[in-house]
């Protein structure tokens, strides 16, 4: 693995350093195979490990994922449980190899209105590995980019409240998001054929890449990321400029 910064770049001439994808599929996956969601989800979770092992081999310094939006608390309450009990899983089967790794766990979103027992689990993953610096997992977790940047913003009504009037600058913004301090987002991919953000990381895609792949979550691996790689690496990345014309000579 690639050292981690906090700094932003690029993990070499190519990158990306860092990737976010949005894991769709798992139910229809399941529904295809005539088994419950609660199979796809399940199975959504071994993707996820692949991909978290996979990344680095691509130069990928941060790795965000989609895990559960402020909107999925709408789901049927057993697929929210199921949910919930899918988190625990994956934290006691693999919070303790991420930590000896030198993944260093985030989970972005809201803290407020989560299960006591998650919660605990949130401050575990993020205290365990707040000093590895190989690598950036974050999940965003009872999230929704909307939700995020209205959260900033009222951390900066309150900072005027205290100090009396500012100005706002756009990284006194982007200070308050959940996900700051990760290198700037280079390539959002979202699986299962669907082509819209939902909600996702909306400040910070304002200049990513966007891949969409028709590949269902479950079987997501590093075989799916290399071509989602390989497509960010052909594409121009302008950031709103161009290069300048070579000025001809008179003669």
């Amino acid at each position: 693995m690639q050292a981690m910064t906090d700094a932003p770049g690029v993990a070499g001439p190519e990158g990306p350093a860092h990737v976010a994808i949005i894991m769709d599929g798992n139910g229809r996956w399941a529904e295809r195979r005539g088994a419950p969601r609660t199979l796809g989800h399940r199975e959504g979770v071994q993707a996820l490990k692949r991909t978290v092992q996979a990344a680095p081999d691509f130069g990928i310094r941060c790795l965000t994922v989609f895990g559960f939006s402020t909107e999925n608390w709408r789901r049927p309450v057993e697929e929210v449980s199921d949910l919930m009990g899918l988190v625990r899983a994956y934290v006691s089967s693999d919070l303790e190899r991420l930590e000896r790794e030198g993944v260093r766990v985030r989970i972005l979103g809201r803290r407020t209105g989560l299960p006591a027992d998650i919660a605990g689990i949130v401050v575990r993953a993020e205290e365990r590995t707040a000093h590895n610096d190989r690598f950036r997992l974050q999940v965003a977790f009872n999230y929704g980019g909307q939700a995020d940047l209205v959260d900033a913003a009222q951390a900066l009504v309150d900072r005027a409240a205290r100090e009396g009037r500012f100005e706002v600058a756009e990284d006194d913004l982007a200070a308050g998001l959940s996900g700051a301090g990760a290198p700037p987002l280079d390539l959002i991919v979202r699986t299962s054929g669907e082509q819209r953000l939902s909600n996702f990381l909306l400040w910070e895609a304002a200049y990513a890449e966007l891949v969409f792949q028709d590949v269902l979550w479950p079987d997501y691996g590093a075989e799916a990321l290399a071509a989602a790689v390989a497509e960010y690496r052909r594409r121009n990345r302008r950031f709103g400029g161009r290069p300048a014309q070579p000025v001809l000579a008179a003669g």
